[in-house]
């Protein structure tokens, strides 16, 4: 114990002389202390692929029928609603991924809320592909089957990422991607 106060430091840093030159400039002094990490891996991961995939391809498809007057057939409402919406909510979960904010939210079983997101995500797209396809006029023939051919990927992507993180979910280790779903 008598070596004790030989291995503590007690020296303390001085303040800053710019900050007090820069008039009290807080907002550099905020950005300092704020770490952005980006997960480089994720990027590079078929999960990220297939949300990326999913959100461009999501977004031509609303495009393509919100370039048109879809008020005039009522099924596109619900087409353009489930577009527009996890169109959102995927570029929300890609960059709460790809910033680490799953780690920081510990409180949330990650594994399972992706996984029912990616479920409920494939059915709803399922349900607005065959509305979309099975809606197809004469008026806007193109832009009405562009936008059914793009949802039909879609769903195909987002049930692909429903399978993915199910493996996660369930925690088999064959998974490609285990280590890139939010655990």
């Amino acid at each position: 114990m008598a070596d004790f106060p030989s291995k503590v430091n007690t020296e303390t840093s001085s303040p800053n002389p710019q900050s007090s030159q820069q008039g009290g400039n807080s907002l550099r002094g905020l950005a300092a202390n704020v770490t952005i990490r980006m997960d480089l891996t994720f990027l590079r991961s078929i999960v990220a692929v297939l949300m990326m995939v999913e959100s461009i391809l999501g977004l031509l498809q609303w495009a393509l029928i919100a370039s048109t007057h879809y008020t005039w057939i009522p099924a596109y409402g619900w087409v353009m609603f489930v577009a527009v919406t996890f169109w959102l909510l995927t570029t929300i979960l890609f960059f709460l991924i790809l910033f680490g904010v799953q780690q920081k939210m510990t409180f949330v079983p990650w594994p399972l809320t992706v996984m029912v997101y990616n479920g409920i995500a494939t059915l709803l797209y399922l349900t607005a592909f065959l509305t979309n396809a099975a809606s197809v006029s004469h008026y806007y023939y193109g832009h009405h089957a562009a936008a059914a051919g793009f949802g039909s990927v879609v769903t195909l992507a987002y049930g692909t990422s429903a399978f993915f993180s199910y493996l996660d979910w369930r925690g088999d280790g064959g998974n490609a991607a285990a280590s890139t779903v939010p655990t």
